[in-house]
């Protein structure tokens, strides 16, 4: 029995750690998604090898809290593994049956803890208020700081071979003027995928070049259909008014 409740308490030990990496990887920039999949990667040591898993272990502060979450971790399946051992074995086939059902239920009861909205909720809070205060960490909530819930995000689309971008330079196309920032580039060379991180006003935007940017979503959707010609220009230089009148207005609401 003692094995059992000390194999249980090692798997709600092993939740609560991959919670507390995957908020504390959220309050460095990273998405939810991200850092909840790089903690639970990092603590069993299966499926640390992604491209996102490089760029997680460039940033000196998630680095850190990699590692401690891989030496937790190493620690923490070791302790399962034998605690696991040790409550079937030596056992009669009536006590290795009572502990398998007893490990079954304690793993249900496991599996809705860490499923729980309302214990996340709380969990969350405890943890965030806990970083805050004894680390250096702070939450950097880019949705917020970006506007996405004010009509801005980010989008991407591969331009076209009749797109009114493709074959300008970023000076010439002036996006800025429509409130749109191109933020990088996905381009082929030689069969090889390059990504070109904040352009500069001399870089060319080429057919088959896949553009990431910044702005208002209905100015983006509309600028991924523009086509060359004079009614692309004509176009851009409407988008340019838009954008105009929504600055003004923007900056009118902050008064």
């Amino acid at each position: 029995m003692i094995a059992i409740i000390s194999f249980l308490l090692i798997v709600l030990f092993s939740i609560l750690i991959i919670r507390i990496g995957s908020i504390a990887l959220e309050m460095t920039g990273l998405s939810e998604d991200v850092s909840r999949f790089q903690a639970q990667s990092a603590y069993t040591g299966v499926g640390f090898t992604t491209s996102e898993a490089e760029y997680v272990v460039s940033h000196p502060v998630r680095r850190k809290i990699i590692q401690t979450m891989m030496f937790l971790g190493s620690a923490g399946i070791a302790s399962a593994v034998v605690t696991l051992i040790l409550t079937f074995v030596g056992k009669t086939q009536e006590e290795a049956t009572n502990n398998l059902l007893i490990l079954f239920f304690g793993m249900i009861l496991l599996y809705g803890f860490s499923k729980s909205k309302y214990i996340e909720k709380i969990m969350r809070r405890v943890i965030i208020y806990s970083l805050s205060k004894f680390t250096e960490l702070r939450i950097k909530d880019y949705h917020q700081l970006l506007g996405f819930g004010k009509g801005y995000g980010v989008s991407e689309f591969k331009v076209k071979n009749e797109s009114w971008m493709a074959g300008k330079r970023l000076r010439e196309l002036e996006l800025n003027n429509e409130g749109v920032l191109v933020l990088g580039i996905y381009r082929k060379i030689d069969g090889k995928e390059c990504f070109i991180g904040a352009p500069n006003g001399n870089t060319m935007i080429l057919a088959g070049d896949v553009v990431v940017c910044y702005g208002h979503l209905s100015v983006l959707e509309r600028l991924k259909d523009r086509m060359k010609g004079r009614e692309g220009d004509e176009e851009h230089r409407t988008e340019v008014i838009k954008a105009e009148a929504r600055r003004a207005e923007e900056l009118e609401l902050q008064k």
